[in-house]
This record gives C-alpha cells, structure tokens and sequence, in this order.
C-alpha cells in the first residue's frame, strides 16, 4: 500500500478554525448499505446458483479471479448504481466489495475491467439457457407455499444502442439503434421470471409463445393445480399466442387493436359515452362485450371494448380474453388487465434504475448476459423489500373462491382493490425505487476494521438512516421460510 501521509490541504472556508484535509492508513467505503444485501442474497442463494452453471474453462493454475467472484462484483456494482465495466477499476479495491466476493479488505484487489469483459464475453448459449432454469427455480422457491394462481405480464421495452453490436438495428419508430428485451414478469410479487433479447427491429412477439409454454411446464411440475394467467399489450395479439394459451388451459387477457370491424361494433356505444359526457361534464367509461373473429383466426374469441369520453376528448380500447366471467364483468375484465401497468412500472425500474439499457458489448450474447446481470440485481432488491415489508402471502390452493373466475373484490365498484396489489405496505423501503434504497441504505460511507477476530463495520451515529440499516440487518439475519 502506498503511503500518502506526507501531505496535507489546508482550507480556508470555515471562519472559527482551518480545515485540514489529509489521508488516513484505513479502509474506507461509500457503499456499506450491500452488505445486509448480499447477507440476504446469502440466504436465498440467487448469485451462487447463477455462478453454479456458469462453466469456467480457464486453466486452474492461471485463474486470479473465479467466476462467482466477478458476478457479485457486477450484480451489487450495479444495485450501487455502477452500470459499466470501467467502474470496478476503482471498485476493485474497496472494502466493502472486496467482502461481497469472499475476500478480506486486506486480499489483493478484484478483477480489473478487462478480466470482467473477458468474463461475460466468455458466456455460452447453453450457460444462457441455465440461467434462464435458476430464475424459474429461484421464482418457485421464492413461495412459502403454492399459490392459487399466478399473473405473468409479458412485455418488451426500447434498449438503445450506440455501436456496432451483433444483431442491434435501426427502428423507425423509435428514431435509434436498438435491441428489444422481452420480460415475463409475476403481478404477485414483482419478480421478472423469464427473459429474452430480441433483435432490434423484431416482432414483440417472436418466440413468445415458445417462452409462455416453457414456463407452463416448468411451474406445472411443482404446481400442478396453479391457474396461470397471461397478460399482455397488443403486440401480442397474434394467432399462435391465443392457440398456445388455449393449448395450455391457461387464461390470457390480451390487447386487441383497434379494427373497422370493432370500430363499427363500438360506434353507438361511444356516441352513448360522448352523450352522457355533454350533459354531465363527468367522465364516462361504457364496455360492450361479444364473439368476434378476425380473419386470422380459426375461431372466434370473446372481445371486450372500453369507450371513454372525458375532457381529453374520446379513447376506444379492446381487449380479447378466455377468462370466465368476462362476459357479465366487462368492466372487471378489463380493469383487470389494466393493472399490467404496474410490470410497466417494474420495467422501467430495470432500465431506468439499475441501468438495463446499457448493453455496450459487441457480442449479443454477452449482451443478454449482461441482462441478466441487472435483472439479477432488480430481483433480488424485489425480493428483499418485500421480505423485509413482510407482505401478505397469496391465498393458498384451496381457498373459498376459484380463481379461474373475476375476483370478489370485481363487484365492488370503484371500491374494489386489485388482487395482486393487497400485498402493498406503506413501508418506505419496502415500496422503495433503486434510487430509495440507494439514498437510504446502500451509499452510506462506513470504516472497514479489520482484526483477527471479526471485521467490524464502523457507521456514524449520526447518520439518518440508521434505524433503517437496522430494521434491514435484523430482516436478513433471520433464516427465511421455507415451503411445507
């Protein structure tokens, strides 16, 4: 370590005394707040098992740095909003990361940015494909015991690219260079489920049906009576996701758009929403609900439609479902389907606030690793805040209702209270954005000490959050429920 004790500044800002800036012989940090994370992801053992199916082929005797080593430092240095490679130059001799990867603040440094670029550009499709079998395994596991349905929300964001990766390519509507990634992500609990990259300028769709089946199969082994429900915009609205959902005997509530024959099929029930708007000056909501079948179709499905008129002027959407009741809770249904905004929002947590966009390697498959990486991260701050909220857990098989019909909760008006949102808290962290946890927990500066006996990490008593650290510390020292 090199000294720097020979110098000191001297600042003249505060008038009673000068301020004498200088170095000190101590491992300092400004991320302490991971460390209660990671004892968490300890206990769910989420990074150990993505690092277990990831196949090192380097030679033992030249290896520095193992592979499960380098995905903490990549998965925690993007929770502590460190999104690319070139930052754990710096990180690779904190404290607190050095801790995260199993080594001692005294170790020598972790892997520089060059060995991390080696890393993901070293992933296989087949190690992809475990990876996609861990996030299943660690969704089903993530139940302390089976539920009585699940909602899965399908949906594809922008991902702009700036560079001449492998299958990234010009979209018209969205004026960029781009990739598509695909998420399936649960309305139970938040957690992204499946994941996929698409090329730029690819259909939503494409392969959708193939995923949506996979993880039929997947969950069906375990829970064999879970219904499963699939949601998703019009973009999905093709054929073969209709046949696959019916295949399957699952339920599926999905955008329609817009057509001349649901135009006209709509046309009096907006001019009856326009009416009533005029001489109410309230807003107005009407649904019609009936078979319809496109061209395409082998059969005709059941449509639901929304008419608005307010004071933005009028709105007409549709959606086509299977589910049962549809037909006399129009309005439920679609309400109901309105609710996958809320996978929306978790999307825009994953691009936004753990930085998924940032999918700068040449090699498309180091991109979708590097997907991976930040959906990893988004998982397991999901999970956490959850756990730590300790939210109602979903009706078990079993319960009074089938929930292959409308919920209960769908006859209550304006009243009611969407059934995936009862395990909401007001608990500030446990609602908490990246950015929440980011100000609250994780960027706190802390003194890393090191004795022959224990590390002890030294916080300031004065620091606002501390109760915070503390309710989250007590959280994750205690071991998780399991099922059964």
């Amino acid at each position: 370590m090199v000294s720097h004790d020979a110098w000191q500044h001297t600042f003249q800002l505060f008038s009673k005394k000068p301020i004498v800036v200088e170095p000190v012989d101590a491992h300092l940090t400004s991320d302490a707040g991971l460390l209660p994370i990671r004892q968490f992801d300890q206990l769910i053992g989420l990074t150990k098992a993505m690092a277990g199916v990831l196949e090192d082929h380097r030679h033992a005797s030249w290896t520095q740095h193992g592979f499960i080593e380098m995905l903490r430092s990549r998965v925690f240095g993007i929770l502590a909003d460190y999104e690319d490679q070139n930052d754990h130059d710096v990180l690779r001799s904190d404290p607190v990361f050095k801790l995260i990867a199993g080594r001692s603040p005294d170790a020598d440094d972790l892997a520089s940015q060059p060995t991390l670029s080696r890393f993901e550009n070293a992933i296989t499709v087949l190690m992809l494909r475990r990876l996609q079998d861990v996030f299943i395994d660690q969704f089903i596991a993530s139940f302390d015991m089976p539920p009585a349905r699940l909602t899965f929300d399908i949906d594809t964001y922008d991902d702009p690219t700036h560079g001449r990766q492998q299958l990234t390519f010009f979209h018209g509507y969205y004026d960029q260079y781009q990739y598509q990634p695909r998420v399936i992500t649960c309305a139970e609990n938040d957690q992204v489920v499946m994941l996929c990259l698409l090329f730029g300028t690819a259909h939503a769709a494409l392969g959708a049906e193939d995923d949506v089946a996979y993880l039929v199969e997947r969950l069906r082994c375990v829970w064999p009576d879970v219904d499963i429900e699939i949601r998703a915009d019009s973009g999905f609205a093709v054929p073969r996701m209709y046949e696959t959902c019916e295949q399957l005997r699952i339920w599926y509530t999905i955008g329609l758009k817009m057509n001349p024959v649901l135009q006209g099929e709509s046309r009096e029930l907006l001019d009856e929403a326009v009416a009533r708007y005029d001489q109410t000056a309230e807003p107005q909501r009407l649904f019609n609900a009936f078979w319809y079948q496109a061209g395409t179709w082998q059969k005709p499905r059941f449509t639901v439609i929304k008419c608005e008129a307010n004071a933005q002027g009028t709105n007409r959407r549709a959606v086509i479902t299977n589910r049962r009741g549809a037909h006399v809770l129009p309005a439920a249904t679609y309400d109901e389907y309105a609710e996958r905004g809320e996978s929306e929002n978790r999307n825009k947590e994953l691009k936004r606030g753990l930085s998924a966009d940032r999918l700068s390697d040449h090699r498309y498959m180091a991109n979708l690793f590097r997907l991976y990486l930040h959906t990893a991260a988004h998982n397991l701050l999901v999970r956490l805040r959850q756990h730590i909220a300790q939210p109602p857990q979903p009706e078990p098989l079993g319960a009074d209702h089938s929930p292959t019909e409308l919920p209960v909760e769908a006859l209550a008006g304006g009243e009611r209270k969407r059934y995936h949102n009862r395990r909401r808290t007001h608990d500030p962290l446990g609602e908490g954005q990246p950015c929440t946890w980011r100000s609250r927990l994780i960027k706190v500066a802390a003194e890393v000490v090191v004795t022959t006996r224990v590390i002890r990490i030294r916080l300031s008593s004065h620091w606002p959050f501390l109760d915070f650290f503390d309710h989250v510390c007590k959280a994750v020292t205690q071991p998780l429920l399991r099922p059964g």
